[in-house]
């Protein structure tokens, strides 16, 4: 049968008006979803990976979803590397809607760049006429972002000679190094706590610790000489000293053991009190701990610091401080010792070196905690940790028992405890006082907790999981 007479099959009007009916269509039966294409950070050009990137815009379109299968069962599967949603959506948006509203706006953030599309911030856009693979989709009534895998620009196939609609294939996105900054609260909500998250527990400004020390006039141990650090320790032995004669005070120390897994030996040993009144040299007994072969000789001497105590433990200690003790006056040597902190605050001192000639006790002075806790973050800025250097997004900052809870994402290394981290906007500054490295919010991937349970039956840390005989 021939073609229609009265349809010229092609000419503007007839195109025209199939695009409006498609317009129309699309505003009666579709849905409004956000379009938000993607910008690339860093990249690849070697394997054309994409290392990083951003999504900072967004539109609202209208869309016909061709299909519900993402909604339905069967979607959720058990893979080798733990439960997967392969949820997917198709939907189709008008080419003239996309042209008319999107594309310009795209072109305008392009405009004034070089050919390769480079953006002013660092950031790069491929091209802005079509929707691309890559960009996403916001999709409300499930609150879901997709991620478009394919978009079919010929189907249905050049319908009076033209084509009119763009057709996206979606796939549920998995958030990985990617910033997504949309200003629209609803979106932000949605991500905010998806992907791989370092977690910082933040503090302010803390209270400096304060302490004093006490000298004795003879018979103090002043210094430990190891003569063997022993091995096969696998607890922390005991050290004991002789005691002195009546009327002195017996001294104390601890041992530190190295951290091997094989075999540990005794790395030091530090005197907690120097004890006084000794005439002779103390005899050192290391017991205990499963070990052998540790031997250690003590020295004694005049005038010298003996134990030294805490007036004030201070707050916000999450990293050691420096304990400064002054010199004698005239001759002699002056003491040494380092501190030890729990929870946050200087819990005690180990002396390293009890000094000489001292004739009144020296003044002991304690580092403060780091100067930090003012200012307010910004979602998605920068920050810097001010030991490490580690750089990262912020992707949340909220309190939590009034403590500073900040999470954060594609982290270029690791932050440390005591270090202060820094907003690169906002100029914000905190102490770090303990982080949660690449926590797994993850809805789309449960293969963390699988591996926990597996490790229950199969720990593959040991030289043979499977058991020896």
């Amino acid at each position: 049968m021939a073609l229609n007479p009265f349809f010229l099959q092609g000419s503007s009007g007839e195109q025209n008006l199939v695009q409006d009916l498609v317009n129309e269509h699309l505003r009666m039966f579709g849905v409004e979803v956000y379009y938000i294409p993607r910008k690339y950070i860093d990249t690849d050009n070697i394997i054309r990976e994409v290392k990083s990137s951003k999504f900072d815009s967004n539109f609202i379109i209208e869309a016909y979803l061709n299909n519900y299968e993402g909604y339905g069962a069967n979607y959720d599967i058990m893979s080798k590397f733990g439960l997967k949603l392969t949820s997917e959506i198709t939907l189709t948006i008008s080419r003239e809607r996309f042209e008319e509203f999107i594309s310009p706006f795209l072109q305008d953030i392009l405009a004034g760049t070089e050919a390769d599309t480079n953006l002013d911030d660092g950031s790069s856009l491929l091209f802005a006429t079509r929707p691309k693979e890559g960009d996403l989709i916001y999709f409300p009534l499930g609150e879901r972002i997709f991620e478009i895998k394919r978009v079919e620009f010929e189907n249905p196939f050049y319908q009076l000679g033209k084509n009119y609609v763009y057709e996206l294939k979606c796939e549920l996105f998995e958030l990985e190094d990617e910033l997504i900054d949309t200003d629209i609260e609803e979106i932000q909500d949605t991500i905010k706590n998806v992907g791989y998250i370092t977690t910082l527990r933040l503090v302010g400004a803390g209270v400096t610790a304060t302490a004093t020390a006490t000298i004795a006039s003879s018979g103090v141990v002043g210094q430990i000489y190891f003569n063997n650090d022993g091995s096969n320790y696998t607890s922390t032995p005991t050290v004991t000293f002789d005691a002195p004669p009546v009327g002195g005070l017996r001294a104390t120390a601890v041992a530190i053991t190295t951290d091997s897994v094989r075999s540990k030996s005794i790395s030091t040993i530090q005197l907690t009190n120097c004890g006084f009144g000794y005439t002779s040299v103390p005899n050192i007994v290391i017991s205990g701990g499963g070990g052998t072969g540790a031997a250690a000789t003590a020295s004694i001497v005049n005038n010298a610091v003996y134990t030294i105590g805490l007036t004030t433990v201070g707050s916000n200690y999450y990293t050691i401080p420096t304990v400064t003790i002054a010199p004698p006056v005239g001759f002699g040597i002056t003491a040494k010792a380092i501190a030890t902190i729990s929870n946050g605050v200087v819990s005690g001192f180990r002396i390293t070196n009890a000094g000489y000639g001292y004739s009144t006790n020296p003044t002991v002075t304690i580092s403060s905690p780091p100067a930090a806790g003012i200012g307010t973050f910004k979602n998605n800025e920068e920050i810097v940790g001010s030991i490490s250097g580690t750089r990262a997004f912020i992707k949340s900052w909220t309190n939590e028992n009034s403590e500073k809870v900040l999470k954060v994402s594609i982290n270029t290394g690791k932050f440390y405890p005591g270090e202060t981290v820094i907003g690169v906007a906002s100029s914000a500054i905190y102490n770090v006082k303990s982080f949660e490295v690449y926590d797994l919010y993850d809805p789309y991937a449960e293969n963390i907790e699988i591996e926990a349970e597996a490790d229950q039956i199969l720990d593959f840390s040991e030289s043979n999981p499977f058991g020896n005989y």
